[in-house]
């Protein structure tokens, strides 16, 4: 018999269920994913997806929302869309989570300046949530040598990109010299046409259309027939018939051949393709150089990567040698000297400038060839008013030394009191429409501090209107223009 119910010992059936254990803090977090063009397949955001969600259910983390930028390069924060979205309307606008989870370094940007990379986690850490990076797992807080590991992770994402980078320049360069086109869009008259790995061909490309087979390569075929014809048509009457540029694009414009952009003709676009060397079926690669966002600019013409007999030419190399020559003896034709003095005419003609009196008129340069040789077209029409503009800049330099203790003048440009450096530029007002506004360009040379910018009156008797302070490392050298309605540039740099 077992025990009654009221003895001293209770009865096994009667026993309570033992209490749980107290589940550990669940943590609230939300995850970043981010995935290349040029990343391998084990970084796509998938697999980032698994392995981080697997980690947090690891580790008590509960993910409330998840955010990815596909294609979208590391280099930087811009463009990535889904990254500027978690920083600005998250990180620092909700309190309801505590981590930021991120696969790795990489994934969280190959930024090459790895302080930039730093200041977007500490700006989650101001904002009372932490960065973690999963293959890193979760710091301690005792942990000195774990901010040593993350930064060694943000080098080698850097490092990763600037040897990709060097890496992928090489391939390229290689390819080029084989004779084989190298990604970007063809010129006009042509096609991409794919060939197989025994170089065979196996379809023209469409536009934007890529290759799928690492060991395949692209190179240039006749294109539409009507495009082919436009480029015979213009290297005909430049180096045979003696036509001028400007001549052949309102011809081409009557005629209504279309375009590569499917815009008007005009002078820069007939100058390209005449100097184009894929014409007579030379590939020039390596003109240019862009690497990692920075700037692009212009190589050295030992450095150019030249194949000739590449492709099928579309005009005879004789024609295109009489082209060449002629674009060079136009082109010494037109000196600064030249340049403004047939602007010095037609300002004298029309009592001020417009892009369109100079495109009309037979003789002078284009717009474009003034932009070339002096910037803009607004800089070149201040050229014009050199004389008086030196006497405004005189005049200036004498109040400027009226006021500081010490002026020294160096080169084109004075050094106050030893401390910084001023470049005086007046302006003359340019007519526009029933506005006027006065064109300065800042100078960027690292000598520089200050530009001065000086509005006048006019050319004739000029009166100084005022002055702008305008600081290098604010402005950086680009054109301004500054119209009696430009509050808000007054405000900043007027005085």
């Amino acid at each position: 018999m077992g025990e009654s119910s009221n003895g001293n010992q209770s009865l096994w059936w009667a026993r309570g269920k033992p209490k749980p254990e107290s589940a550990p803090p669940r943590y609230r977090a939300v995850a970043y994913y981010r995935h290349s063009a040029q990343d391998r397949q084990e970084n796509s955001v998938a697999i980032q997806q698994e392995l981080v969600t697997k980690w947090a259910v690891a580790n008590g983390v509960d993910i409330i929302h998840e955010f990815s930028d596909r294609g979208k390069s590391g280099l930087t924060a811009e463009g990535r869309d889904a990254f500027q979205d978690m920083m600005a309307n998250w990180v620092k606008k909700r309190n309801d989570f505590d981590f930021v989870l991120c696969l790795d370094v990489s994934r969280w940007g190959r930024f090459q300046d790895i302080d930039l990379s730093a200041t977007y986690s500490a700006e989650c850490k101001r904002h009372g949530k932490r960065v973690i990076y999963t293959t890193l797992g979760m710091p301690r807080p005792d942990d000195p040598l774990y901010p040593v590991y993350v930064q060694f992770e943000r080098f080698r994402a850097a490092q990763y990109s600037k040897e990709l980078s060097v890496k992928v320049f090489h391939g390229c360069m290689k390819i080029a010299q084989q004779g084989y086109w190298v990604g970007r869009k063809p010129p006009y008259g042509f096609r991409r046409l794919l060939l197989d790995e025994a170089r065979r061909p196996v379809q023209v490309l469409a536009p934007r259309q890529r290759k799928s087979i690492q060991n395949q390569r692209v190179t240039l075929t006749l294109g539409d027939e009507a495009e082919v014809d436009a480029v015979q048509r213009i290297f005909h009457e430049y180096a045979e018939a003696g036509h001028t540029i400007k001549r052949i694009a309102e011809d081409l414009n009557r005629d209504g051949v279309a375009s590569a952009s499917g815009r008007s003709w005009n002078a820069s676009m007939i100058r390209r393709i005449l100097k184009n060397a894929v014409y007579v079926g030379t590939l020039v690669y390596n003109k240019t150089t862009q690497k990692l966002l920075t700037p692009t600019r212009r190589n050295p013409h030992d450095q150019w990567v030249r194949t000739t007999r590449a492709f099928d030419p579309l005009v005879k190399q004789d024609t295109f040698d009489r082209a060449q020559q002629t674009l060079e003896e136009s082109s010494s034709r037109f000196t600064p000297e030249f340049m403004l003095d047939e602007l010095t005419r037609l300002v004298e003609q029309h009592d001020f400038i417009r892009p369109s009196f100079v495109r009309a008129d037979p003789l002078a340069p284009s717009p474009t060839t003034y932009a070339t040789r002096f910037a803009s077209l607004d800089a070149a029409y201040q050229q014009v008013f050199r004389i008086a503009l030196g006497q405004v800049r005189e005049e200036v330099e004498g109040l400027v030394r009226g006021l500081a203790s010490h002026v020294e003048a160096y080169d084109d440009f004075l050094v106050i009191n030893r401390k910084f450096t001023v470049f005086i530029q007046p302006s003359v007002p340019m007519p526009h429409g029933y506005d006027q506004y006065w064109y300065f360009r800042p100078d960027d040379r690292g000598a520089v501090d200050i530009t001065l910018g000086v509005p006048v009156s006019g050319p004739k008797v000029p009166q100084i209107l005022g002055y702008l302070a305008l600081p290098r490392l604010l402005v950086r050298g680009r054109g301004i223009r500054l119209f009696g309605s430009s509050h808000s540039r007054l405000d900043m740099y007027g005085h």
